[in-house]
């Protein structure tokens, strides 16, 4: 190798290593290990892990999981039923669960920067929600009363923009403040079920008439209800909001 070679190696060599002592100086942390304290209350556990990728920008992926489990504060909703057995036997038998995965760019807007401070973050969410023994009630000619239970699962696609402070606690730890994060786009869900014995015509048309009285707002909903099965299609915007308080450890 000539020697003018060697001498441009070496030179590029010692400007790399002069710019990696002067980032490493000035570097925080830039790694965020985080769980969601508030979705404790929902019973959802969610996790997050950022990077911090420059002094103004960071990503970020989060997972929440809700485990299978009766509805959240049921026994609020209970005392408010109005004595409603119907209603109170199909909320004591529902379960559901859900879990979602939420990439993010945060961009933060203080001086501070590295993962401190305000911040705005644009995150697209892929979600899903299982529900299992939603129960419909249907009467015969005879005006006595049965019920089927549904069970199924709606998987939403959501883009939103969340606004947040993220606050270092000494040099390992952080509290994130998600203060509101509005999110929307669509959703699709089917939801089957399978009566204990064949329906007559008339607990088909009470069944299928229970069905579509379900309200569910701004949703298409498609109801098909045979002797032997029963089925509702959902298909429309869905949307919702984060927000939330976030412990974690910076590494």
């Amino acid at each position: 190798m000539k020697p003018h070679s060697i001498l441009s190696i070496v030179f590029l060599l010692f400007i790399f290593s002069f710019n990696a002592n002067g980032q490493n100086k000035k570097q925080e942390p830039g790694n965020f290990i985080k769980v969601n304290l508030t979705g404790l209350v929902f019973k959802n556990y969610s996790f997050q892990y950022e990077r911090v990728l420059s002094k103004k920008v960071s990503f970020a992926i989060a997972y929440r999981t809700m485990p299978s489990s009766s509805l959240p504060f049921k026994n609020v909703i209970l005392d408010a039923s109005n004595n409603n057995q119907d209603t109170k036997d199909a909320i004591d038998a529902l379960r559901l669960s859900s879990s979602a995965v939420t990439p993010e760019i945060r961009f933060y807007l203080s001086k501070k920067g590295y993962g401190r401070g305000f911040y705005i973050a644009p995150f697209y969410r892929h979600a899903s929600f299982k529900a299992s023994q939603m129960k419909f009630n249907y009467t015969n000619s005879s005006n006595v009363q049965n019920s089927i239970l549904l069970s199924g699962k709606l998987t939403a696609n959501t883009g939103g923009l969340l606004f947040g402070v993220q606050k270092a606690l000494g040099k390992h730890l952080c509290l994130d403040l998600w203060i509101f994060g509005p999110h929307y786009g669509s959703g699709t869900g089917s939801f089957n079920g399978i009566p204990g014995t064949p329906l007559t015509q008339t607990e088909q048309d009470n069944l299928r008439q229970q069905l579509n009285d379900f309200d569910i707002p701004l949703t298409n909903k498609t109801v098909t209800v045979t002797a032997n099965a029963a089925s509702m299609k959902l298909d429309g915007p869905w949307g919702g909001i984060r927000s939330g308080i976030s412990f974690g450890f910076r590494f």
